[in-house]
């Protein structure tokens, strides 16, 4: 690509993007999306009430003062509250346009991931409980109760594996678990949890208390089960498959860029209608066998150029590989566009964009983006020169904004990110809006040394593309 921002190899005059003209979210309407994000967070906070005193007016005094019935109504209590954080776990991940746009991707994935351990602990507790108050009433033992249960009572068992499925994701989801695990084996990992929902769901109906005794309660939960269920297909199946058909995309180029790695050049149709802001992602799916199946998020690294998108991809697993041999005519799905770091979450006219290795793609589309009084200072960090991926582009893109940009290479003992340095590199950072990506290193370090240099968090602007 070249810096006016053509696409393929063939010269011709250079041209603004399609979209340059179409107006990115507008400060009412993000603050619109953020006001929907606290609306559903209170309705999230008030339907965890109606299911904790829904819980309450199941149980009798009798059933408490019978042998067992503290253990099997705290057991009740807790199988309910971790049954709604499941169905809110999964929402949280069903990529609800207007709550991604208030708060990104990442943040929305960091919120999945602490929530969490919360259903998988409760759910354990309400087995055990269960159980303990069962084994109390047969005046039997808890290993032997357990096979009572898990043999007698209806779908008792499918709740079992409903339960280990869900710890499988979870214990997959742990740092130092999920990096010696590859994304794809991860990915089918999670796409047991709707299994196990689908489970849950089997054994609430014929043995949950609350459902079979209360009407109230089986409208509660059927409406939570259907609209958790609706939720992921309309906006993890149906929407994908639409968009999908609608842009037609197709690889029309794969092109080495640095070492280990190459951009992809897709032609698809009617991409105007994406409505893409500089620093977005999508997710792709690229219909090729081993690869169909399998969705990995990539950012696009330049603003669409007529009919055509441009991803760049590093070589860091399978999938990524793969990428460099990709044949020409493959036909892709998308999914998206997703995340939040672009031009409308700035706080002014004066911002420093930061990127390591190929972490510079989703800032080189966001340079393109941003408008053109907004005052520029690029840094780019690589271990190598022939790592500093699109630095002609970036150079160029820079200097037709009269802006700066400082390309650190080497050692990263060579130039660290500090507060002192940073002030030295930028003496107005504390003025400035900062976009980072990059290694998570990295990243960190320079949100520290901001930080400590007296830039406000709100100014400090990441995003991560993983999941």
């Amino acid at each position: 690509m070249t810096a006016s921002g053509t696409l393929l190899r063939e010269q011709r005059p250079s041209t603004p993007s399609l979209l340059r003209g179409v107006a990115p979210a507008s400060s009412p309407e993000r603050r619109r999306a953020i006001r929907w994000a606290d609306a559903l967070a209170l309705l999230a906070g008030l339907g965890l009430g109606i299911t904790v005193a829904l819980g309450i007016h199941a149980e009798t005094l009798g059933s408490l003062q019978a042998p067992g019935g503290i253990a099997t109504a705290l057991g009740r209590m807790t199988g309910l509250v971790g049954t709604y954080l499941m169905l809110l776990e999964i929402a949280l991940i069903a990529r609800l346009p207007w709550l991604e746009r208030a708060v990104g991707q990442d943040r929305l994935v960091g919120w999945h991931r602490r929530l969490g351990p919360w259903p998988i602990s409760l759910l354990l507790v309400h087995g055990l409980l269960i159980t303990v108050g069962y084994a109390a009433v047969a005046s039997t033992g808890l290993l032997r109760e357990f096979w009572v249960l898990m043999t007698t009572f209806p779908n008792v068992l499918a709740a079992v594996v409903a339960l280990g499925l869900l710890v499988m994701a979870g214990v997959t989801s742990y740092r130092r678990v999920r990096s010696r695990v590859s994304h794809e084996t991860w990915w089918a990992i999670h796409l047991y949890t709707y299994l196990a929902a689908a489970l849950g769901l089997a054994h609430q109906i014929t043995a949950g208390a609350a459902f079979i005794h209360s009407p109230l309660a089986r409208i509660w939960w059927m409406s939570m089960w259907a609209a958790t269920a609706g939720l992921v297909l309309a906006y993890r199946v149906i929407r994908p498959f639409w968009r999908s058909m609608r842009h037609g995309l197709r690889v029309v180029e794969v092109r080495p860029e640095s070492p280990g790695v190459v951009s992809v050049i897709l032609r698809g149709r009617d991409l105007e209608a994406l409505r893409v802001r500089g620093g977005q992602f999508f997710q792709w799916r690229f219909l090729r066998p081993g690869m169909w199946w399998q969705a990995h998020p990539y950012s696009l690294s330049a603003m669409p150029q007529g009919p055509y998108l441009r991803l760049t991809v590093k070589a860091l697993g399978d999938h990524s590989t793969d990428l460099a041999r990709i044949p020409v005519g493959t036909r892709v799905a998308v999914e998206g566009p997703y995340g939040v770091l672009t031009r409308d979450v700035r706080s002014g006219d004066r911002v420093l964009l930061v990127g390591g290795g190929v972490g510079v793609t989703p800032l080189r589309a966001l340079l393109e983006d941003l408008p053109p009084h907004t005052d520029v200072v690029v840094v780019l960090r690589a271990s190598r020169h022939e790592d500093v991926v699109f630095h002609n582009e970036m150079r160029a893109l820079v200097e037709a904004r009269g802006g700066q940009l400082h390309v650190l290479v080497g050692s990263r003992h060579k130039f660290r990110f500090d507060s002192a340095n940073l002030r030295r590199l930028v003496p107005d950072i504390t003025r400035r809006d900062i976009y980072l990506c990059g290694p998570s290193g990295m990243v960190d370090g320079v949100v520290a040394a901001a930080s400590a240099a007296g830039v406000p968090d709100e100014r400090i602007h990441v995003e991560s593309f993983t999941f």
